[in-house]
């Protein structure tokens, strides 16, 4: 057997007795991930529902100035109470979150409707609270189309044609597939495939630097007659392998909870089969040595253990940086884009869960950018056992 192969295989077994690395590495991270993101969509998805659903109370200050408008609005679904409060009381109320809404009548509103000038209401309301805003907005609406309808009826009454006040007529219509629905809540999925995949083989990294020097194992291990370059590229294809093994755990762990968490009744599906799910872990194998390279250059450079662990817990941040960049800029798949390591692995998940093919060529494009990098890491990295600094 190979030297390289004899090292990989014994350093496989040695980290499968750590029973808490490999359940750190293969158990929390992989399935974890899943779990609280399904529930996290599965919770928004009911609270969105339950709140279209649930009828909006709104205290009425001086109803009796306005009984058809209060009328309109109970006829929409508004529960519309009456409530004595000036102005000081309603914003006190609304920010107390004693009251979702408060809508004031002036005592203007019945004479400047009846001279046919506007007429001003009065909506106080807490933006900060999601369910409030949401409620607003719903009262707004309702209060637009209740003015369009008043001035429809004055220009009837004048004989003229009510439909002078619409000049134009959009039809909407919605182009995008389920599967492109479901994408916008899936979004956060790439981030969380790509540090399931370097925490799996994080403590390996770790220890094939740090570990063994913090043991005392680091020198007769460079005593061995075999080129240091072959011990430091066993260890790495053992990181890779718990990495591979990571990415592709919370990848089918995706593929099973996303399907309870109830998107078709939002017109939205999850296109995450075994076709889909085994072309994501495949997209994401050229990351695999990169990640690991980095990681172990970046343990090498410490002192301990535990310093490597919190160097390398900044490192996991920085191949999603692309990621966050693309997100606030809204960056859209293209040519260039695919020539850089994660950016482009986002963009080919986030097309598969589209069900929006890519170009092979800008495929091809992503898989060579990310295999050079991750050659030039791993050169990097077996040079490490050369130096005699690595000693401490």
């Amino acid at each position: 057997m190979h030297p390289v192969l004899s090292v990989f295989l014994k350093e496989f077994r040695e980290n499968l007795r750590e029973r808490r690395t490999v359940f750190s590495a293969l158990v929390v991270g992989p399935l974890l991930g899943p779990l609280l993101f399904a529930l996290a969509i599965g919770t928004t998805l009911r609270s969105q529902e339950s709140g279209s659903e649930r009828r909006i109370v709104a205290a009425v200050v001086h109803p009796q100035r306005a009984p058809n408008l209060l009328a309109f609005l109970k006829q929409y679904g508004v529960d519309a109470r009456p409530a004595d409060y000036d102005e000081a009381a309603a914003r006190a109320a609304v920010r107390a979150q004693r009251e979702t809404l408060v809508l004031e009548v002036p005592g203007s509103f019945g004479a400047h409707l009846a001279q046919g000038v506007p007429a001003a209401l009065v909506l106080y309301a807490d933006t900060s609270d999601p369910q409030a805003q949401r409620a607003a907005a719903t009262v707004r609406a309702l209060l637009r189309e209740y003015s369009q309808q008043l001035a429809r009826l004055r220009l009837s009454a004048r004989g003229m044609e009510p439909l002078l006040l619409s000049p134009l007529v959009v039809q909407d219509v919605d182009v995008a597939t389920p599967a492109g629905r479901s994408a916008l809540l899936l979004g956060a999925l790439s981030y969380l495939l790509l540090l399931a995949m370097l925490t799996g083989g994080m403590y390996l990294a770790i220890d094939a630097t740090a570990g063994e020097r913090e043991r005392g194992t680091l020198e007769p291990l460079l005593t061995l007659p075999l080129p240091r370059a072959w011990l430091m590229y066993g260890k790495l294809l053992a990181t890779c392998a718990y990495m591979l093994l990571s990415l592709s755990i919370c990848v089918c762990a995706f593929a099973v909870v996303l399907r309870f968490t109830g998107l078709e009744r939002f017109g939205m599906s999850v296109n995450l089969g075994p076709w889909v799910a085994l072309r994501i872990v495949l997209y994401c194998l050229p990351l695999v040595p990169a990640g690991a390279a980095l990681m172990t250059i970046v343990a090498a450079g410490t002192r301990s253990y535990r310093e490597a662990q919190t160097w390398i817990g900044l490192v996991l941040l920085l191949p999603t940086l692309p990621l966050v960049f693309a997100a606030a800029r809204g960056l859209k798949p293209s040519l260039p884009l695919m020539a850089v390591p994660s950016l482009s692995q986002h963009f080919l998940i986030g097309s598969l869960l589209r069900e929006e093919p890519l170009p092979a060529g800008w495929i091809a494009l992503s898989a060579l950018a990310t295999a050079v990098v991750a050659a030039a890491l791993v050169g990097i990295a077996g040079r490490l056992y050369r130096r005699e600094s690595l000693l401490g």
